[in-house]
Protein backbone atom coordinates (compact mmCIF):
# COMPACT_ATOMS: atom_id res chain seq x y z
CA UNK A 1 0.00 0.00 0.00
CA UNK A 2 3.25 1.93 0.88
CA UNK A 3 4.04 1.81 -2.71
CA UNK A 4 1.15 2.71 -4.37
CA UNK A 5 0.10 5.76 -2.07
CA UNK A 6 3.82 6.31 -3.27
CA UNK A 7 3.25 5.74 -7.15
CA UNK A 8 0.22 7.65 -6.52
CA UNK A 9 1.83 10.92 -5.64
CA UNK A 10 4.20 10.97 -8.08
CA UNK A 11 2.06 10.49 -10.90
CA UNK A 12 -0.61 13.37 -9.71
CA UNK A 13 2.16 15.61 -9.46
CA UNK A 14 3.99 14.97 -12.55
CA UNK A 15 0.15 15.22 -13.81
CA UNK A 16 -0.65 18.21 -12.29
CA UNK A 17 3.13 19.86 -13.68
CA UNK A 18 2.21 18.09 -17.32
CA UNK A 19 -1.25 20.00 -16.94
CA UNK A 20 -0.27 23.27 -16.18
CA UNK A 21 2.39 23.06 -19.06
CA UNK A 22 -0.20 21.86 -21.65
CA UNK A 23 -3.10 24.15 -20.86
CA UNK A 24 -1.14 27.16 -20.96
CA UNK A 25 0.33 26.27 -24.34
CA UNK A 26 -3.46 25.16 -26.15
CA UNK A 27 -4.62 28.08 -24.62
CA UNK A 28 -2.94 29.85 -27.79
CA UNK A 29 -4.25 27.66 -30.39
CA UNK A 30 -8.30 27.76 -30.34
CA UNK A 31 -9.42 23.67 -31.04
CA UNK A 32 -10.98 23.39 -34.64
CA UNK A 33 -15.25 22.52 -34.78
CA UNK A 34 -16.57 19.80 -32.79
CA UNK A 35 -15.68 15.93 -34.11
CA UNK A 36 -17.04 12.56 -32.14
CA UNK A 37 -15.65 9.33 -31.77
CA UNK A 38 -17.65 5.90 -31.48
CA UNK A 39 -16.47 3.51 -29.02
CA UNK A 40 -17.69 -0.10 -28.96
CA UNK A 41 -16.35 -2.55 -26.70
CA UNK A 42 -16.08 -6.34 -25.30
CA UNK A 43 -14.27 -6.89 -22.18
CA UNK A 44 -13.53 -10.15 -20.54
CA UNK A 45 -12.18 -9.70 -16.75
CA UNK A 46 -9.48 -11.77 -15.00
CA UNK A 47 -11.39 -14.34 -13.69
CA UNK A 48 -10.30 -17.00 -11.20
CA UNK A 49 -7.50 -17.54 -13.79
CA UNK A 50 -6.55 -14.34 -13.74
CA UNK A 51 -6.46 -14.06 -17.58
CA UNK A 52 -8.35 -11.78 -19.49
CA UNK A 53 -9.01 -9.81 -22.67
CA UNK A 54 -10.76 -7.10 -24.67
CA UNK A 55 -11.42 -6.16 -28.62
CA UNK A 56 -12.50 -3.04 -29.73
CA UNK A 57 -13.87 -1.03 -32.47
CA UNK A 58 -13.60 3.04 -32.97
CA UNK A 59 -14.77 5.53 -35.52
CA UNK A 60 -13.86 9.34 -35.76
CA UNK A 61 -15.20 12.20 -37.25
CA UNK A 62 -14.26 15.10 -38.42
CA UNK A 63 -17.79 17.12 -37.40
CA UNK A 64 -20.35 15.18 -35.17
CA UNK A 65 -21.70 12.54 -36.52
CA UNK A 66 -20.73 13.62 -40.33
CA UNK A 67 -17.38 13.43 -42.29
CA UNK A 68 -15.46 10.08 -40.67
CA UNK A 69 -12.31 9.63 -41.87
CA UNK A 70 -10.39 7.52 -39.26
CA UNK A 71 -11.30 3.79 -37.74
CA UNK A 72 -9.56 1.41 -35.44
CA UNK A 73 -9.77 -2.82 -34.77
CA UNK A 74 -7.57 -3.47 -31.80
CA UNK A 75 -7.58 -6.61 -28.99
CA UNK A 76 -5.64 -7.64 -26.48
CA UNK A 77 -5.05 -10.59 -23.70
CA UNK A 78 -4.49 -9.21 -20.25
CA UNK A 79 -3.51 -10.88 -16.43
CA UNK A 80 -4.28 -9.94 -12.92
CA UNK A 81 -1.21 -9.69 -10.76
CA UNK A 82 -4.06 -9.32 -8.32
CA UNK A 83 -6.62 -6.82 -7.79
CA UNK A 84 -4.76 -3.69 -8.14
CA UNK A 85 -2.30 -4.71 -11.02
CA UNK A 86 -2.51 -5.86 -14.58
CA UNK A 87 -0.32 -6.70 -17.19
CA UNK A 88 -1.83 -6.14 -20.80
CA UNK A 89 -0.36 -7.31 -24.54
CA UNK A 90 -2.62 -5.96 -27.37
CA UNK A 91 -2.37 -4.92 -30.95
CA UNK A 92 -4.18 -3.19 -33.67
CA UNK A 93 -4.86 -1.94 -37.12
CA UNK A 94 -5.47 2.17 -37.74
CA UNK A 95 -6.16 3.40 -40.68
CA UNK A 96 -6.46 7.48 -42.09
CA UNK A 97 -8.58 8.65 -44.43
CA UNK A 98 -9.76 12.24 -46.59
CA UNK A 99 -13.29 12.22 -45.43
CA UNK A 100 -13.44 14.00 -49.00
CA UNK A 101 -12.41 11.19 -51.13
CA UNK A 102 -12.99 7.96 -49.25
CA UNK A 103 -13.04 6.35 -52.30
CA UNK A 104 -9.37 6.99 -52.42
CA UNK A 105 -8.53 4.40 -49.92
CA UNK A 106 -6.52 5.82 -47.01
CA UNK A 107 -3.95 8.04 -46.38
CA UNK A 108 -1.99 6.24 -44.03
CA UNK A 109 -2.58 2.60 -41.89
CA UNK A 110 -0.82 1.56 -38.75
CA UNK A 111 -0.13 -1.83 -37.04
CA UNK A 112 0.72 -1.10 -33.47
CA UNK A 113 1.44 -3.52 -30.92
CA UNK A 114 1.85 -2.08 -27.21
CA UNK A 115 2.79 -3.23 -23.54
CA UNK A 116 0.94 -1.89 -20.75
CA UNK A 117 0.68 -1.93 -16.83
CA UNK A 118 -2.54 -0.98 -14.64
CA UNK A 119 -2.42 0.40 -11.26
CA UNK A 120 -5.46 1.21 -9.39
CA UNK A 121 -6.08 2.53 -6.16
CA UNK A 122 -9.95 2.24 -4.44
CA UNK A 123 -9.34 5.06 -2.01
CA UNK A 124 -13.18 5.12 -0.31
CA UNK A 125 -15.78 6.01 -2.82
CA UNK A 126 -12.83 7.92 -5.38
CA UNK A 127 -10.95 5.57 -7.18
CA UNK A 128 -7.70 6.47 -9.42
CA UNK A 129 -6.27 3.99 -12.31
CA UNK A 130 -2.85 4.75 -13.61
CA UNK A 131 -1.84 3.28 -16.70
CA UNK A 132 1.52 2.85 -18.33
CA UNK A 133 1.85 2.01 -21.79
CA UNK A 134 5.10 1.04 -24.43
CA UNK A 135 3.67 1.36 -28.06
CA UNK A 136 5.39 -0.10 -31.51
CA UNK A 137 4.18 1.15 -34.65
CA UNK A 138 4.71 0.42 -37.99
CA UNK A 139 3.19 2.75 -40.99
CA UNK A 140 2.26 2.69 -44.67
CA UNK A 141 1.33 6.03 -46.50
CA UNK A 142 0.08 6.16 -49.69
CA UNK A 143 3.44 7.47 -51.41
CA UNK A 144 4.91 3.85 -50.18
CA UNK A 145 6.59 4.69 -47.34
CA UNK A 146 6.89 2.39 -44.02
CA UNK A 147 8.38 4.28 -41.47
CA UNK A 148 8.67 2.56 -37.62
CA UNK A 149 8.07 4.42 -34.19
CA UNK A 150 8.30 4.08 -30.63
CA UNK A 151 5.93 6.08 -28.34
CA UNK A 152 5.03 6.01 -24.57
CA UNK A 153 2.20 6.84 -22.81
CA UNK A 154 0.72 7.83 -19.48
CA UNK A 155 -2.90 8.12 -18.32
CA UNK A 156 -4.41 9.20 -14.85
CA UNK A 157 -8.07 8.29 -15.09
CA UNK A 158 -10.10 9.16 -11.50
CA UNK A 159 -13.65 7.25 -11.15
CA UNK A 160 -16.19 8.27 -8.54
CA UNK A 161 -19.47 6.92 -8.26
CA UNK A 162 -22.70 9.42 -7.96
CA UNK A 163 -25.65 6.94 -6.57
CA UNK A 164 -23.16 4.50 -4.63
CA UNK A 165 -20.17 3.60 -2.68
CA UNK A 166 -18.75 1.48 -5.54
CA UNK A 167 -19.37 1.10 -9.67
CA UNK A 168 -21.57 -1.93 -10.08
CA UNK A 169 -25.08 -2.48 -11.14
CA UNK A 170 -27.25 0.95 -11.55
CA UNK A 171 -24.47 2.78 -10.52
CA UNK A 172 -23.80 6.19 -12.66
CA UNK A 173 -20.51 7.71 -11.91
CA UNK A 174 -18.40 10.64 -13.47
CA UNK A 175 -14.72 9.77 -15.30
CA UNK A 176 -12.17 12.29 -15.72
CA UNK A 177 -8.26 11.52 -17.07
CA UNK A 178 -5.27 13.15 -18.77
CA UNK A 179 -3.16 11.14 -20.90
CA UNK A 180 0.59 12.24 -21.83
CA UNK A 181 1.77 10.73 -25.17
CA UNK A 182 6.35 11.04 -25.82
CA UNK A 183 8.16 10.10 -28.45
CA UNK A 184 11.50 8.59 -27.03
CA UNK A 185 13.22 9.60 -30.52
CA UNK A 186 11.62 13.43 -29.93
CA UNK A 187 9.81 15.96 -29.88
CA UNK A 188 9.70 14.07 -26.17
CA UNK A 189 6.19 15.61 -25.98
CA UNK A 190 4.16 14.66 -28.80
CA UNK A 191 0.40 14.99 -27.78
CA UNK A 192 -2.26 15.15 -24.60
CA UNK A 193 -5.43 14.05 -24.48
CA UNK A 194 -8.01 15.12 -22.07
CA UNK A 195 -11.59 13.39 -21.29
CA UNK A 196 -14.29 14.18 -19.02
CA UNK A 197 -17.32 12.26 -18.97
CA UNK A 198 -20.72 10.82 -17.87
CA UNK A 199 -21.35 6.76 -17.32
CA UNK A 200 -23.78 3.94 -15.66
CA UNK A 201 -22.84 0.35 -15.00
CA UNK A 202 -26.92 -0.92 -16.19
CA UNK A 203 -25.67 -4.07 -15.36
CA UNK A 204 -23.18 -7.18 -14.84
CA UNK A 205 -22.82 -6.75 -18.93
CA UNK A 206 -23.40 -3.40 -20.27
CA UNK A 207 -21.74 0.10 -19.59
CA UNK A 208 -22.81 3.48 -21.33
CA UNK A 209 -20.38 6.53 -21.59
CA UNK A 210 -20.74 9.94 -23.05
CA UNK A 211 -18.30 12.95 -22.32
CA UNK A 212 -16.08 15.20 -23.86
CA UNK A 213 -12.42 14.43 -25.63
CA UNK A 214 -9.64 17.52 -26.06
CA UNK A 215 -6.81 15.91 -28.05
CA UNK A 216 -4.32 18.85 -28.86
CA UNK A 217 -0.86 17.47 -30.90
CA UNK A 218 2.49 19.26 -30.95
CA UNK A 219 4.88 19.87 -33.69
CA UNK A 220 8.57 20.54 -32.20
CA UNK A 221 9.98 24.12 -32.56
CA UNK A 222 12.60 24.62 -35.62
CA UNK A 223 15.45 26.89 -36.58
CA UNK A 224 16.06 26.78 -39.81
CA UNK A 225 17.80 29.66 -41.98
CA UNK A 226 18.43 31.57 -38.85
CA UNK A 227 14.43 31.74 -38.30
CA UNK A 228 12.83 30.15 -35.10
CA UNK A 229 9.68 28.74 -35.12
CA UNK A 230 8.34 27.83 -31.55
CA UNK A 231 6.47 24.89 -30.65
CA UNK A 232 3.35 24.99 -32.14
CA UNK A 233 -0.26 23.30 -31.03
CA UNK A 234 -3.24 21.94 -32.47
CA UNK A 235 -6.52 21.15 -30.36
CA UNK A 236 -9.46 19.65 -31.28
CA UNK A 237 -12.81 18.90 -29.19
CA UNK A 238 -14.79 15.55 -29.70
CA UNK A 239 -18.23 14.18 -28.17
CA UNK A 240 -16.94 10.41 -27.37
CA UNK A 241 -20.21 8.10 -26.93
CA UNK A 242 -18.78 5.03 -25.71
CA UNK A 243 -20.69 1.58 -25.22
CA UNK A 244 -18.94 -1.52 -23.45
CA UNK A 245 -19.95 -5.14 -23.20
CA UNK A 246 -18.72 -7.15 -20.41
CA UNK A 247 -18.79 -10.51 -19.87
CA UNK A 248 -20.10 -12.12 -17.28
CA UNK A 249 -17.36 -13.96 -15.24
CA UNK A 250 -17.81 -15.22 -11.41
CA UNK A 251 -15.50 -12.44 -10.58
CA UNK A 252 -18.59 -9.96 -11.92
CA UNK A 253 -19.47 -9.07 -8.32
CA UNK A 254 -16.04 -7.25 -7.79
CA UNK A 255 -15.81 -4.09 -9.05
CA UNK A 256 -13.96 -3.34 -12.02
CA UNK A 257 -13.16 0.13 -12.81
CA UNK A 258 -15.10 1.17 -16.33
CA UNK A 259 -11.85 2.12 -17.95
CA UNK A 260 -11.56 2.48 -21.63
CA UNK A 261 -9.04 0.59 -23.42
CA UNK A 262 -8.24 3.03 -26.08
Amino acid sequence: MDRLRFVSFLAISLFCYQSTRIFAQTSLTPSTPWGSWLIGTIQMPGGPQKWGGFAEIQARSNGVMQQFFYNELKGGISYDLDRNFTLTLAGGHYATYDFKALSDGPLNTERRLWQQLIINQYLSRLKFEHRFRIEQRWFTFRDGSHPFRNRIRYRLNGFMPLNKRTITEKTAFLSVYDEVFLNPVGPTFERNRFYAGLGYQVDKNWIIQVGWVNQTNYSPATFEKGVFTPQAASGKNNLVLGLTYRINRKSASVEKLPSQPD
